[in-house]
């Protein structure tokens, strides 16, 4: 049913809101946008933060919402019923991150789940460079809709002082600039006279880098790759290489010697050579059927996940760990355990599905219980190599801020949370003393 601005309705005569419900935000245009969720009281105000939700802060507290960057846009999980009575109205929101104005966009969608739709473009819009899209709110005790679709002076900053985002009434002293960090503005430079191949890289990855305040980040960086049987075409089609030519730039961007650690594993695991600008071409054997002969045609996860551990258990360093699979798990109270154990070190695991099915216990990470903080996200890809560039960087930096912020509130990065757990005996040099394998 597509609906016109100012359309306003009870939700529940469309849908059953004790289920969860899906909003999507799209626009299509010259500009970066940024979608945002606000949660806010019976007076408007944002007097809880952690019901932001947008590229910084996916996830409430109880995962009431959960934000997910798609192409063009955002979609928003909502568990309505959920939330606290505090929260009376979701306003769903877009705004310019840098130049440009709504009146030039070409497209803006909003739906409410399959059933609710409507469409925008500019001429619906002037010099504004937000949009108060959707509103959804508590009413006599039914939850509500409203098709706001307005536009809104000023970008992300002004719709957060207008939900009630505090602001300094003095103005601040500009603090001394430190000299910038060659990291920061040597990316393109780095790729360029060290893996020229690799240059178009660079853009797609820094506009997501800059969208989560990612440019100053200093981490370890790894890639953990599955070589089991199965994996065969994906090693002589060239997408296991592919793979590897993506993930160096974050490495290179992220990693203090832009060195990117490298794991094989199968039935058993090896680590190779850390791949850096000047071997990543040869990364991937050219004899790699052997290294499968060598390691075992099964997946077995848990094995080199304890590597892993071994290696980043005492980092002073966070460590991000893209894992790369193509299904067939079936050890999952191995790897459940190992997740919770690890949740208290400085690992976030990213995994990875390509070309694959049967991902087991990764397609419940966001339902996973008992871990100190979230440390893993995972998604599924048909086909590593069509995916555009920026959408994968997307999805591979899309919870790896949030993982960061909780980390650092919750002592993981200076290692008071595993020095504080009780079960955990001991940190020795090697994972199987930690957890006692």
């Amino acid at each position: 049913m597509i609906v016109d601005r100012g359309t306003r309705g009870k939700l529940a005569k469309h849908f059953d809101v004790s289920r969860p419900l899906n909003v999507t935000l799209k626009i299509d245009g010259r500009a970066t946008y940024d979608f945002c969720c606000f949660g806010v009281d019976g007076d408007d105000k944002l007097s809880d933060d952690r019901y932001m939700i947008f590229y910084n802060q996916l996830r409430a507290p109880a995962g009431e919402i959960v934000g997910e960057e798609i192409p063009s846009g955002m979609k928003f999980t909502l568990k309505l019923n959920d939330l606290p009575q505090s929260i009376q109205k979701l306003v769903f929101t877009c705004s310019i991150d840098g130049a440009g104005t709504m009146g030039e966009i070409s497209r803006h969608e909003l739906s409410i789940g399959d059933e609710l739709s409507a469409q925008f473009n500019g001429g619906d819009f002037e010099r504004e460079k937000a949009i108060t899209s959707l509103e959804i709110y508590r009413k006599d005790g039914d939850w509500r809709f409203n098709v706001v679709a307005r536009g809104f002076d000023g970008g992300l900053d002004a719709l957060l002082a207008f939900y009630g985002g505090e602001q300094s009434d003095e103005t601040p002293t500009p603090p001394t600039p430190e000299p910038p960090t060659p990291k920061k503005f040597s990316l393109e430079k780095k790729i360029a006279d060290g893996a020229p191949k690799l240059i178009s890289l660079v853009k797609p990855l820094k506009v997501q880098l800059e969208k989560r305040n990612l440019q100053d980040v200093v981490a370890r960086v790894a890639l953990v790759m599955d070589i089991s049987g199965s994996m065969s075409s994906s090693y002589s089609d060239g997408t296991v290489q592919e793979i590897v030519n993506k993930i160096l730039p974050v490495a290179v961007q992220f990693d203090d010697d832009g060195e990117l650690d490298f794991w094989y594993y199968g039935s058993r695991c090896k680590r190779r050579p850390s791949v850096n600008m000047r071997n990543y071409e040869r990364a991937v054997p050219g004899d790699w059927s052997n290294l499968m002969d060598k390691l075992g045609y099964g997946n077995n996860e848990p094995v080199v996940m304890r590597e892993v551990i071994a290696e980043y258990e005492t980092s002073d360093l966070p460590a991000y760990v893209v894992f790369v699979t193509d299904g067939g798990i079936d050890k999952t109270d191995e790897i459940k355990r190992l997740l919770i154990d690890s949740s208290r070190l400085p690992i976030f695991w990213q995994f990875v599905g390509v070309s694959g099915y049967g991902y087991g216990v990764l397609e419940d990470l966001d339902t996973m219980s008992g871990r100190y903080v979230d440390n893993a996200n995972f998604f599924a890809l048909d086909d590593f190599r069509r995916v555009p560039n920026e959408e994968l960087y997307s999805r591979l930096l899309n919870e790896f801020p949030a993982w960061l912020k909780a980390c650092k509130s919750k002592g993981v990065l200076d290692g008071s949370a595993r020095r504080q757990s009780s079960s955990i005996k001991s940190f020795g040099d090697k994972v199987r003393g930690i957890f006692d394998w």
